[in-house]
């Protein structure tokens, strides 16, 4: 893995999310960009991006020894490791629809439903 760090943000090569370091309350804590609601430790940031790395690498998605650590990072994290599959699999479902140009189902329902919908 290879997770960079700095005083206000971790960023991976493996996968585009990352971390901040936010002080927004005047308290420097550190945020998510797939956990955007949760203030976080330094520690608990870096389980998340190294949570993501993991999860990012699809030879290791079937391995036990990977699924592991993947348990121990979303503890250390505070969430189930099934949150943050679905909400790491959102992120990168949003990314690649915004990238191919496809649309959500609520903008193609119009469409598909032969309405034309109104300008507002």
């Amino acid at each position: 893995m290879s997770i960079e760090t700095t005083d206000w943000t971790m960023t991976s090569d493996r996968t585009p999310e990352y971390a901040w370091r936010d002080t927004g309350d005047g308290v420097a804590q550190w945020r998510l960009s797939w956990l955007p609601g949760h203030r976080l430790s330094p520690l608990q940031a870096l389980a998340g991006m190294e949570l993501d790395e993991l999860l990012s690498d699809p030879d290791a998605v079937h391995d036990e020894d990977t699924y592991q650590e993947v348990a121990d990072y979303a503890a250390t994290l505070g969430v189930r490791y099934e949150r943050a599959v679905i909400l790491l699999s959102r992120r990168m479902i949003e990314r690649l629809r915004r990238h191919s140009g496809v649309r959500t189902r609520r903008e193609a329902e119009p469409v598909l439903s032969g309405r034309i919908p109104r300008p507002h």
